[in-house]
């Protein structure tokens, strides 16, 4: 019966002394650090991971993560400083830096995030409010983003928080306004697009203007031309001709008798004339002397 005892309550001692020794321990990992509190108050920080030791039944341990994390916030209208309203999406990255601070501040990571939400969104708002809507969308908002993230992390600083980066996800006219806008700004390229077609066809009647009047005028100087070619060519050929027929008058008689013949008696051509016509003085005479007319000519 003793030796039962002794069995039993030697058990009893290891369970107490298990007990003890798991209550004296605990282990940090490398994602997190640790707090150890002694009746609700800080007696150290644990920032490394390891095996820790503490007071069972009198000391506590908080875990507090130690990695990047993630602070997505709501959507929320602005007014830029051009009284433009806005839709503003953002988003931020901290971490915890001071784990006493951030303990004392707000206990936990929801206490966190709504306290850095908080901060977030009114610094977003007053720099915005300073901005106009082009700087905020298009010409600064790298220099806004690095104002508004300067400015949380000097408030988070309080609350043992570091905040990494601070983005606007999304900065847009609200629905209503978009659509309004969108439909100004259709009609601006439209009207553009009106005037442009507008100068385009003025433009193009013009270069048709000119080129019928070069058209005009170059037909006009050719023709001008092709005349006094035309005329000098005639009277070349009445110098020639004038010439010819000074040298030899019978000859030249002869020659232009029979360019007549051929071009006025042509294949299917009939005549009915007299013989003794005067259109044939040199058929019907070997010397070609003329004989007066005798009868009309019939085609």
């Amino acid at each position: 019966m003793n030796a039962q005892t002794l069995k039993v309550a030697g058990v009893i001692v290891l369970a107490i002394v298990a007990f003890v020794l798991f209550s004296a321990t605990f282990i940090v990992h490398q994602t997190e650090q640790a707090l150890v509190l002694r009746f609700g108050g800080v007696r150290s920080v644990a920032t490394q991971p390891g095996l820790y030791f503490k007071l069972p039944l009198v000391e506590n341990v908080v875990d507090i993560d130690n990695r990047v994390l993630d602070l997505d916030l709501p959507e929320q209208e602005v007014i830029a400083a051009d009284q433009k309203r806005l839709v503003v999406d953002a988003f931020a990255r901290y971490r915890v830096t001071d784990p006493v601070r951030f303990y004392q501040a707000v206990n936990n990571i929801a206490g966190a995030n709504l306290r850095l939400a908080n901060i977030i969104n009114s610094t977003v708002r007053s720099v915005v409010a300073e901005a106009s809507f082009t700087d905020i969308v298009r010409t600064n908002r790298s220099g806004l983003m690095h104002d508004v993230r300067e400015e949380v992390n000097r408030q988070a600083q309080g609350l043992g928080l570091t905040v990494i980066d601070v983005r606007l996800r999304r900065a847009d006219l609200p629905q209503q306004n978009s659509e309004a806008v969108f439909q100004r700004m259709q009609t601006e390229r439209q009207r553009e697009a009106a005037d442009i077609r507008a100068q385009g066809s003025q433009l193009a009647q013009t270069i048709r203007a000119r080129a019928d009047r070069d058209v005009t005028v170059i037909r006009a100087d050719a023709n001008q031309q092709a005349q006094q070619v035309r005329g000098e060519g005639d009277a070349q050929v009445n110098t020639v001709l004038a010439e010819a027929y000074g040298r030899d008058p019978d000859f030249f008689a002869f020659f232009r008798s029979l360019q007549a013949y051929g071009a006025s008696l042509g294949e299917g051509t009939r005549w009915v004339l007299s013989p003794d016509s005067h259109f044939f003085r040199f058929l019907g005479q070997s010397t070609g002397a003329a004989t007066p007319p005798a009868a009309s000519a019939q085609q």
